[in-house]
């Protein structure tokens, strides 16, 4: 009954994933993204209560919970378009440690996002009828970012893309991860375990950057200052 009970899970969550997989990203501008990120990265179908903060030393010192189930999100902007969506969000492993083993699947990380934020600014582009855009979209190189073990290596400033010794143009995902399942849960305080944070650059700042409206290099700071709000053009 076990392995029975196993399998139907595992079906389960394909089936979940394949439905995530099928749905655009939504506005990054919205509470509703790092509910889709938490979803996606954590192969669940738990809703986490996310906060949006308009302040980015709020971000910088918030830590989610698995219960009560806390996530957080802050949007970075250059004026008023919305270019990178950073999220705070609870690990596979620490769901199910909480929740049971049917509440979280296999665990995913930060480029697999950006992935999918590559292909929706393909498909948007696509539709706009810019197939020139579409195919420098789809030239850029998602950098596959090792997560960080600390919240200060996560803070620190990175650029969001760069030109490459090859040429190409490459989009960074730093984030953070620990693993809820290793020995390090044991000596951990709690507000520090089953930790997974994102910056994600967003679909609108691919777009631009195929269309020559923002060049690569784009610097992303946390400073207290950082621009977490739309500003006028």
């Amino acid at each position: 009954m076990k392995r029975v009970s196993l399998l139907l899970s595992l079906i389960t969550m394909a089936l979940i994933f394949d439905a995530q997989a099928a749905a655009p990203l939504p506005d990054p501008a919205s509470e509703e993204f790092c509910i889709a990120v938490q979803k996606i990265m954590a192969s669940t179908e738990m809703v986490g209560q996310n906060t949006l903060f308009a302040d980015m030393p709020e971000y910088r010192h918030s830590k989610p919970k698995a219960d009560p189930h806390n996530i957080y999100q802050v949007v970075t902007y250059r004026g008023a378009m919305p270019i990178l969506v950073s999220c705070k969000v609870k690990g596979a492993a620490n769901l199910r440690a909480v929740y049971g083993d049917e509440a979280a699947g296999e665990q995913r990380f930060c480029p697999a996002i950006t992935l999918r934020v590559k292909e929706q600014a393909i498909a948007e582009l696509n539709e706009e009828n810019s197939p020139d855009a579409a195919v420098k979209v789809a030239k850029f190189i998602i950098v596959d970012n090792e997560p960080y073990m600390t919240g200060m290596d996560y803070l620190s400033d990175f650029e969001l893309s760069f030109v490459g010794e090859d040429g190409a143009i490459y989009i960074n995902s730093p984030g953070l991860f620990h693993d809820y399942d290793s020995w390090t849960t044991w000596i951990l305080p709690e507000k520090f375990e089953g930790q997974v944070y994102c910056h994600l650059a967003t679909v609108d700042y691919l777009k631009a950057l195929a269309k020559g409206e923002i060049e690569p290099g784009t610097l992303i700071t946390t400073v207290d200052d950082a621009p977490v709000t739309p500003q006028p053009d």
